[in-house]
């Protein structure tokens, strides 16, 4: 098997194992922050408020890409809740990522936004619904 048979076969695979492991990571931020799970500092915010907000787009656009329906919307809506994150909370903080936290939202950002594009792969509920039977 070549190199470019190997990348054929897998390229398609990993896609949807980024889109899930990005999409229960994504979920645990908006649990913490709605429903105190896993505690840290963000957990017990208000409904009503920004960080609440926050944490329904997680957890709802995070299910809806762990399961790949809607992924590439979904994830066009969480990568553009992670920039605004990260210019609202990081970035006045300190310029340089690595003094302002802003690491993870970033990468979440990016990783977002390459999904909305590249689509949800094969392992996913868009990818069964767009599936056509033969024709006879």
């Amino acid at each position: 098997m070549t190199i470019e048979n190997l990348r054929a076969v897998s390229a398609p695979r990993l896609l949807s194992i980024l889109r899930i492991i990005a999409a229960l990571l994504f979920i645990e931020h908006g649990t913490t922050k709605l429903f105190g799970f896993p505690q840290s500092d963000m957990s017990g915010v208000a409904l009503i408020s920004l960080y609440g907000a926050a944490g329904v787009i997680e957890i709802t656009g995070g299910m809806l890409l762990l399961i790949g329906l809607f992924s590439s919307a979904a994830a066009f809506i969480m990568s553009g809740e992670m920039a605004f994150a990260y210019f609202i909370d990081h970035a006045p903080v300190n310029f340089f990522p690595v003094n302002n936290m802003g690491d993870g939202p970033i990468l979440f950002c990016f990783v977002f936004l390459y999904l909305s594009a590249a689509g949800p792969g094969p392992w996913s509920v868009d990818a069964m619904r767009t599936q056509r039977t033969p024709q006879q």
